[in-house]
Parts: structure tokens; sequence; C-alpha cells
């Protein structure tokens, strides 16, 4: 359930571990055009909505509620001191099962667009809905029978609702959520103790079920026995496993604070680097206006003007009547922000972080905050940003090296199951690593096999045995990001720059018979820009500007550099696969387009694949010297193993949006070296704590 506070409480929040000032949310206000909504701006919106004639018979419930944001070009062009732009709200309200999608007008105080989508689909789910839909399935007298029958107390039935992908037109015209239930006795972890074969639909508007199926009485419901994760429980303590030796205590010390400022509540500035920072519902974390400094002249140059998670599409693989569906769509149906709790100080960021709340809006339109679901930190690991040693010049030896010291921007989101670690990390180098971790419960399904040597075939199972009576179902992870680049303003082009091999000319003496050219490609239409990676055909992907070219003549650019990734296996035209067709390619680019921001389409739960990045881009529209926008898919196939019970280490992927040409040399050249004087000089106090000087 997501938190909900009072005004008396939300007012004021104080952070874990760090020197952060209070914040005051019920007086603050925005200090620049992208700040998401106030308490007072969502309170506003609300009234002016309760006195809009469609809605005053029958406040609708809120799917949606967040910043319309101001045209590109009019946020570009403003600085500080400018006059403020309007302020505007996007609200999406279901009525009768339609989705009415309305623009408020903060300033005016009155609403000035509504339209109805034609789109299928549906908004997110909100908790309401959720909680509803829990409430019909527990009261359901076939759910009860079936669990007294397991052997299962009521009481210890914990279950979670789940999407249900499309299927065919005898879903439509409703909104459905599928339900699956857990043993929770003697354990809190219940996602280890499935009731196989038991699944239930319910209709969200009418709040009635519509099939319960129960096909898996023969399957046994796992023991809980090694299943509790949390620390000092289940008798972890007391039972004779060999002990981990503990490690010592390690920080890193910052006794003059950290460098960076946050300046608005949402403005970053860090060595030479600034950008926009907000919580968004939906995706959870947005990053705009990247800004980086140039090492010559100084200024600051754009880089970056939005970036964000669009979609993260987890599709199962198991085709049993209680798993076919299992397709999720976390961001456009459940919302990565929406999900995000409280960090967990000195665990999920260490000291000296600064926190940011998020300020959500509820399906009754009243703004609630979830505290500290952003951290922003600084991180040296012990990295060096460049060196150099040379000992060949008789009589010298030349050693040079730097520490690498980053910037990082985290939120985690607790998707049911899976949570998800998201960090925007920027380096002064001018490069920005943006990394997905997973952790969390795998979703697991009950068998009658406690021991592989007992499956009559192995290969028909639907993933590999991770405990007794448990299969890890095999699963893609696939997370679409948009990354709108204004590379030296919005004038941009997208270079394949490629290794192709080169026989020799038999008539050239070189001993050689072959080596690599560069070849490069300017994507001239979006059919030009769709590319699979594949390691044997090398290449690097540039976003570059023509109209501003370095001292020798090369387009200042930034390069999209892919790490690990994953490319679906899945057949097109499997529903799935064609609500989840933006993973048809890793690279994508689309001219700009302030509607084409959800890869899965702006109404994602429900839906048939009409309104998906794929389907923009088949129009093949120009994007040479044009607003583009560049989508990379990073992704995961997960085959799970026994280390992942019962609950997984964290898996990681990620990718760099990295300088080419945009410098005019190292930009790191001139950072001085570090030395011991540098350094706090810390010890440990009589209490324990370092005192550092």
């Amino acid at each position: 359930m997501v938190s909900r506070f009072s005004y008396s409480s939300v007012y004021l929040r104080t952070r874990p571990e760090t020197t952060q000032k209070s914040i005051n949310h019920l007086t603050r206000k925005p200090k620049h055009p992208l700040d998401p909504l106030t308490l007072q701006e969502v309170d506003r919106v609300r009234t002016i909505l309760s006195s809009y004639p469609p809605f005053v018979s029958a406040f609708p419930p809120i799917q949606s509620m967040v910043l319309d944001e101001p045209d590109k070009n009019r946020v570009s062009s403003w600085k500080t001191g400018d006059l403020f732009l309007p302020r505007k709200a996007t609200v999406v309200a279901l009525v009768s099962g339609k989705s009415h999608v309305v623009t408020v007008d903060l300033d005016l105080g009155r609403v000035t667009t509504h339209f109805i989508s034609t789109t299928s689909g549906y908004p997110a789910v909100t908790v309401d809905d959720l909680s509803k839909a829990l409430e019909v399935a527990l009261s359901y007298p076939n759910l009860k029978k079936s669990a007294v029958e397991r052997g299962i107390e009521v009481s210890d039935l914990a279950c979670i609702t789940l999407s249900v992908g499309w299927f065919g037109p005898h879903e439509e015209g409703k909104r459905l959520t599928k339900i699956v239930c857990y043993s929770s006795q003697n354990t809190s972890n219940y996602y280890m103790r499935p009731i196989e074969g038991l699944v239930m639909t319910i209709d969200l508007d009418k709040g009635e079920v519509v099939q319960f199926v129960d096909k898996g009485q023969s399957i046994p419901i796992a023991s809980e026995t090694n299943t509790d994760y949390r620390y000092n429980k289940d008798g972890q303590t007391k039972k004779n496993y060999p002990k981990m030796k503990p490690l010592n205590s390690i920080s890193m010390e910052q006794p003059d604070g950290p460098s960076f400022s946050i300046e608005g509540g949402h403005m970053v500035r860090w060595a030479n680097w600034q950008f926009h920072l907000k919580p968004d519902p939906r995706a959870g974390m947005v990053i705009s206006r990247a800004m980086v400094q140039d090492s010559e002249s100084g200024e600051f140059r754009n880089v970056m003007y939005k970036g964000f998670a669009s979609e993260l599409f987890v599709p199962y693989m198991d085709t049993d009547e209680a798993w076919y569906f299992r397709g999720y769509m976390d961001a456009g149906e459940f919302g990565l922000g929406a999900t995000a709790k409280s960090l967990v100080a000195l665990n999920d960021c260490p000291k000296y972080s600064y926190y940011m709340d998020g300020v959500f809006v509820g399906s009754d339109g009243m703004p609630y905050i979830e505290p500290n679901i952003i951290c922003i930190f600084e991180r040296y690991a012990g990295d060096i940003s460049w060196r150099h040693t040379d000992f060949l010049v008789p009589g010298s030896e030349i050693k040079e090296s730097r520490r690498k010291v980053t910037l990082v921007a985290r939120m985690t989101a607790s998707v049911g199951n899976y949570d998800y670690i998201f960090d925007w990390e920027f380096q002064t180098d001018g490069l920005i690593r943006v990394k997905v971790e997973t952790s969390g419960m795998l979703m697991v399904k009950g068998t009658p096999y406690d021991n592989v040597k007992k499956i009559p075939n192995e290969e028909e199972m639907s993933g590999p045995l991770v405990s007794e009576n448990l299969i890890g179902v095999v699963h893609d992870h696939f997370v679409t990001f948009h990354l709108d680049m204004d590379v030296d303003g919005p004038n941009n082009s997208f270079a394949k720059v490629s290794l192709v091999k080169q026989e020799t000319d038999p008539y050239d003496s070189s001993p050689r018979k072959s080596y690599l050219k560069v070849k490069r490609h300017i994507a001239k239409t979006e059919n030009e820009a769709k590319i699979n990676l594949k390691l044997t055909e090398p290449s690097e992907l540039h976003v570059v500007n023509p109209s501003k070219l370095s001292r020798l003549g090369n387009p200042t650019g930034y390069k999209l550099v892919p790490g690990r990734t994953a490319a679906s296996l899945l057949d097109k035209y499997d529903p799935p696969q064609l609500r989840g067709a933006f993973t048809n390619n890793q690279v994508w680019v689309t001219p700009y387009n302030k509607s084409e921001q959800w890869a899965g389409g702006f109404l994602a739960y429900q839906s048939k694949g009409d309104d998906t990045l794929a389907v923009w881009s088949d129009r093949n529209r120009e994007i040479e010297k044009k607003d583009i926008v560049l989508w990379y898919t990073l992704g995961f196939h997960h085959i799970p193993c026994q280390e992942d019970f019962p609950i997984m280490p964290t898996v990681s992927a990620s990718f760099d949006l990295k300088p080419v040409n945009f410098f005019e040399l190292n930009p790191i050249l001139r950072v001085p070296p570090t030395f011991d004087d540098d350094l706090p000089n810390c010890k440990p106090s009589v209490s324990k704590h370092l005192w550092c000087v």
C-alpha cells in the first residue's frame, strides 16, 4: 500500500544520516519550469476539477496527475530571473471506462483542453484499484474453500494483483486484473510459497470475479524453510550455519560536506555538471537540461534535454493458464515512481546523501508524500580517471594518475516481487553512465518435484528447479530509455560509425591479409536508425550536431556505448511482443514529439500495441538535422538458479553516453592530483565513531 499522510505530518520532512535541511512542503513553491507539482498546486487542480461541469455531479477517479511541461523551446531559453512560465497539469481520469485526458491551467484557473483517448488500453492501475480487487478476491467463497482444502488458514493467504496483458476481443470493454495467491504461514517471504494453478480474474470497475481457475490441487505448497530473508529472523543466528566473517566498517567521509548543491529543491550542480532532477510517478526519476561545462571556454553546453526510463517490459516463458498472461509493463501499468518507497539510509545510500521526496496524487485527487525516494551522493571507489607511467626516457620516470569521483542520482522501484535500482552517474570527463540493477524475489512456480533426478523431462520445464517444489520460471527484463539528446542544441543527426573488414590488395607489399576501416553513415530516416546490436558488426552510435564543429572540423557529438543487453526472442506476433514491440530493436531514433514519450504507449494497461515506439517509427519520418530522440533498450535474459533463492543478489546492466569530439581535448587534463594532505585525517574516537580533521 502507498503511504498516505495527513497535512499535519507531510509539511516537514527530516532526513536520515545527513545534514540536509528539513523541507516544508506546505510552503514550497516551484523554482524551475520543470519542477513537479507542489502540494498547493495539486490542491488547486482538484478544486478546479471539482467545479468543472463534466465532473461536478461525480468526481472521477484520478489515475494520474502530473505537470504538463511547457514547450521545450521555451524551457531551453528560460533562465533564472526570467518571467516564470505558465504552470499546467495533465490529468487522466476514468469515467465510464473511458480515459479522459484533461489539461488544467493553474494561472488561468480553468480547464483548457479535454479529450477522450481513442487508443487501446487504460492508464496505470491505482492503489485503490488493487485494494478493491483484493477485497473482492479474499471474500470470494471458492477461494476460501480452495485454501482450506490445501490446509491453509484463510488468515495466512497472501494474494497479489497482476496485469493481464491483452489476448483478444473477449477482454475489451472492461478493466481486468488477475489475482494469484500464496501462503504466508511462518514466513514473511510468501513469494516462495505459491498456491500453484489457482488464478482469479476480476473486473476492476464492477468489482466482481469474472473467472476462477483452480487446477493445482496435486501440487504441494513449498516449505517455508530458509525462505525468510530478514536479518535475525527465523532463528538464522541460532542455527549452526558457518559464520561469514564480518567486514570492518567502511565509509567515504566528507567532513567538509558534499561538493554538490541542490538549488530550489531540484536543480543539481556538481563539478562541471548541472541538471534538473525530479521524481515522476510513471518514469520514477527524470533527468532534464543536463549541461556540462566546456573545459576551454567555461561555458555550459547542452548535452541532453530529457532522459528517463520509458518502459520496463518483463515477459515470462510459461504457457499454463495461470502463467501465459504474465508479460508486465511495469512503468505503464503500475508506475516506477508510484511503487518507489523510502530508501534505506547507509544501505541503499551512503552518508551525506541528499534525499528527495515524491509528491504524488491519489485516486481521490488528494496529494501525498512518499519521502526519501531519490538520493544524490558522491561516489569514490578507488577508480582512476586517467593515468600513465613512462620510464623509457633515459634518466627519468613519469607517473601521473588522477582519481575518479562521480555523482550518482539513485532511486529504487519495488514492483511487486522485483526491486529495480536505477542510477544516473555523472563523471567529470563528460560521461553519463546509466545503470539498472535487479533484486528482490523470483516469481516461482509450484511443482511436485523436489529434485531434478525425479523430473521425467527437464527440458519441458519452464525453468530450473531453484528449491524443493519450486521452479524459477525463465523470463526477460527489458528497460527502454527515452534519451532526448540536444548535443549543443536541437539540430542533431544520428550517425552509425561502422568498422568494416578490408582485404589487403594482393599487389600491396604489406604482409597483412586484412585490416579494419571506418565507414560513417548518417541516418536520414527512422528506418535507417533501427539497430539490432551484433558483435560481428561492430559500430559506434553517435548523436552529432553538424552545425557545431570542433577546431579540427569534426561535428560535436555524444555516442551511445551499450553494455550488457539482450534481444527479445519471442515471435513478433505473440500478443506480449506485439505490446512490447519497442524491444524489436535495441536502438531507435525518432523526431522529437512531446506526445511520444512512453515506448509502450500513453495507455499501456491492456493495450493492444497500437500506440508504441514501433508504431510511431514505422512512419519513417526524416531525422537528419532535426530535434531527435534516441531510444535504447538494455535487457537481461534471466535463467534462475539456486543462488536466486530466497532473495536475489543484484544483477546489473548499464550503458554510457560518452562525449565524442565534443571537447577540444581531454576535459580533465588539468585536474590536479590528490595528495595525503588533501584528505581528512580520520581516527576512531572514544564513541567508536570516526573523528576527522
